[in-house]
């Protein structure tokens, strides 16, 4: 049996694409601020400002390809069974050829109800004011904001409880629940940090790999 291999991916794997990690150093994101285009309030208070945010998000991501680490990460899955949780919304993942791919934080080509959030449709282009879905109701990105629940985080920590090894990439491990899964893997599993600016240090089952993504992924492809 293929041994099973967890991996949690953040912004850093995107960055290579030339997905922008949104978050700037003064917490703005593309220029606004975050409670303004990423919480359910700020939608209800300025809805076409939400949208035309996501709009260009989308534009963006149909415009990039998935970079080595991706393709890496697919090709892992000759030798081992490969889980992807990641918190990015992008489908980078799936185009690289990665099967079985979580987004915890939503995707970017879905747009659903706003009443019913469990009716969910993909969308590759702009969502408009006045799109709505078959209730007649206004349609939003498929996205988890700030303030919401996060629908698939207890499936994925059930898959980190059966990992025999957990893959770390491009991620702070500061935003929760995300942050939290690597505590769900068996104790003394083998644990890999791709980052470059990692925000932990080497220990007795934790590994740093203190590199971007494609680097960081091609040596992990020669330590396991």
């Amino acid at each position: 049996m293929k041994k099973h291999l967890v991996v949690l991916t953040g912004a850093g794997m995107s960055a290579e694409s030339g997905i922008k990690t949104f978050r700037d150093d003064n917490g703005l994101w593309e220029g606004h601020d975050v409670m303004e285009v990423a919480t359910p309030e700020g939608f209800a208070n300025n809805p076409e400002l939400v949208l035309d945010f996501y709009n260009q998000r989308r534009r963006q991501l149909l415009e990039v390809l998935p970079n080595q680490a991706h393709l890496d990460l697919a090709s892992l899955e000759n030798g081992y069974d490969v889980s992807i949780i990641t918190q990015n919304v992008d489908d980078l993942h799936e185009r690289a050829g990665s099967s079985k791919v979580i987004h915890l934080h939503g995707e970017l080509l879905k747009a659903r109800s706003s009443y019913d959030e469990a009716d969910i449709m993909d969308w590759k282009t702009d969502i408009l004011l006045g799109d709505v879905c078959k209730k007649g109701h206004q349609l939003r990105p498929h996205i988890v904001w700030f303030g919401e629940d996060v629908p698939m985080i207890q499936r994925a920590m059930k898959i980190c409880t059966t990992a025999n090894i957990l893959v770390i990439i491009g991620t702070s491990m500061q935003v929760y629940p995300a942050a939290g899964l690597m505590h769900y893997v068996p104790e003394n599993t083998p644990i890999f940090y791709i980052d470059p600016k990692p925000a932990l240090v080497s220990k007795h089952n934790l590994t740093v790999i203190a590199e971007t993504a494609t680097v960081g992924v091609s040596k992990l492809k020669s330590l396991i």
